[in-house]
């Protein structure tokens, strides 16, 4: 279980200070569906509409990618994440790479 931070897509935030920059943090993952998935995709884009089969990978995806990257700022000892970032990238045909990054700092209550 990791600590509980602040955390935005900000570049600051209201109420605190920020006292030290830690530098950037990240959380990567990279993830696929597999076969079978691909084929209840497969099925589902046929009839068309939303292919919750690749909605949850990649809420998945996201989901751990943002994990790691608190872990990564607890690791610099941040209470905090500024200017949080997600990208994505296809690696390779089915295979995403997820990443997640910010600003790890350390902030005190104004």
């Amino acid at each position: 279980m990791v600590d509980e931070q602040l955390i935005t897509a900000s570049t600051n935030l209201e109420g605190y200070r920020i006292t030290k920059h830690l530098g950037i943090v990240r959380g990567i993952t990279v993830r696929s569906r597999s076969v079978l998935g691909n084929f209840a995709g497969g099925v589902q884009s046929f009839f068309g509409g939303r292919l919750s089969i690749y909605v949850n990978l990649c809420e998945k995806a996201r989901e751990e990618a943002y994990q790691l990257l608190i872990q990564h700022s607890n690791e610099r000892g941040a209470n905090a994440i500024i200017n949080v970032r997600y990208d994505a990238n296809e690696v390779m045909n089915g295979i995403t790479e997820v990443l997640a990054y910010g600003t790890a700092v350390v902030v005190e209550k104004i």
